[in-house]
């Protein structure tokens, strides 16, 4: 109890003089290229990493960034950056070639061949996971003193997965196999990993996404599907949506099928990656409940 009093005594001076524990200061400036992998930087960094996020405008289109000379200015010192790949973030490329940082790229952590279809690797439960221990690594290799720190962030983010695991799980045990449609393959990760059956053909989903001309019967397959009894319900970008997206959203609400609105850029009112996509996966859920009507 004396060493209580006097420890509080002695903080209690401290204050009073002004002299304040020193607080941590980030000794490693990292950035991420999307909002979802700076927030995973973030994590796994502590006080001891400053991250920045470069595209983070949920209502801006991703696949039209530019590099411009605030952004190249943001890249300047960085040690270590975190880019998709897959060509979706290919304005930065010839920044990166140049820069003296690690850089991650989430296709090259997952070994996915320049051929893969759907560059939205984040909604794929084994993408961040994967990302996390590549960051935790690349900051050791950078900071060795804080390594301790890096690697027990990691494991702790792991583990803050878990719930969402579960809630893919039970959508999975209630819905395996069932059809859903998409305008644009942002989520396809979480709705396979929820046990769907996307019915959408691909090459119509490839042509919203690149904003070309899809083939017409792509778009009467696509139409076929919303009529009652087909898809569940239709998923669609809401980052991203034209002239066609708004007609298959028109009928699906004109035939009843609910739709489900995505992101492809984590919102700012998402407090972390996790949490978004718990978020996404309650709203699936609640979503295919609505489809039963």
């Amino acid at each position: 109890m004396r060493r209580t009093i006097l420890g509080m005594l002695a903080a209690g001076l401290a204050m009073a003089l002004g002299v304040m524990p020193a607080r941590a200061q980030p000794v490693l400036h990292a950035v991420g290229l999307e909002r979802q992998y700076a927030d995973v930087m973030r994590q796994i960094g502590g006080p001891y990493v400053r991250v920045i996020a470069i595209e983070t405008n949920p209502d801006t289109d991703p696949h039209e960034f530019e590099l411009s000379p605030a952004i190249a200015q943001a890249f300047s010192g960085a040690d270590v950056i975190v880019a998709n790949g897959l060509g979706y973030d290919a304005w930065a490329d010839r920044f990166l070639a140049g820069s003296h940082a690690t850089v991650i790229s989430a296709q090259a952590v997952l070994k996915l061949p320049d051929s893969t279809k759907n560059p939205h690797l984040w909604y794929d439960p084994a993408t961040m996971p994967a990302v996390a221990r590549a960051v935790a690594a690349a900051f050791a290799a950078r900071d060795p003193a804080h390594a301790a720190v890096y690697h027990a962030n990691e494991r702790a983010f792991e583990a803050s997965l878990v719930p969402w695991a579960q809630a893919l799980a039970a959508v999975k045990t209630r819905y395996a196999g069932t059809k859903v449609a998409v305008t644009e393959p942002v989520a396809n990760g979480l709705l396979r990993a929820a046990g769907l059956s996307i019915v959408t053909p691909f090459s119509l989903q490839a042509a919203i996404m690149n904003g070309t001309d899809p083939a017409p019967q792509d778009v009467t397959a696509q139409q076929a599907l919303l009529a009652p009894g087909e898809a569940r319900i239709l998923v669609y970008n809401e980052q991203v949506t034209d002239a066609l997206t708004q007609s298959f959203l028109a009928l699906a609400r004109t035939d009843g099928v609910p739709v489900l609105g995505v992101y492809e850029l984590m919102p700012a009112t998402a407090t972390s990656y996790q949490g978004w996509m718990q978020s996404e996966t309650a709203a699936l859920a609640r979503a295919l409940a609505a489809g039963g009507h």
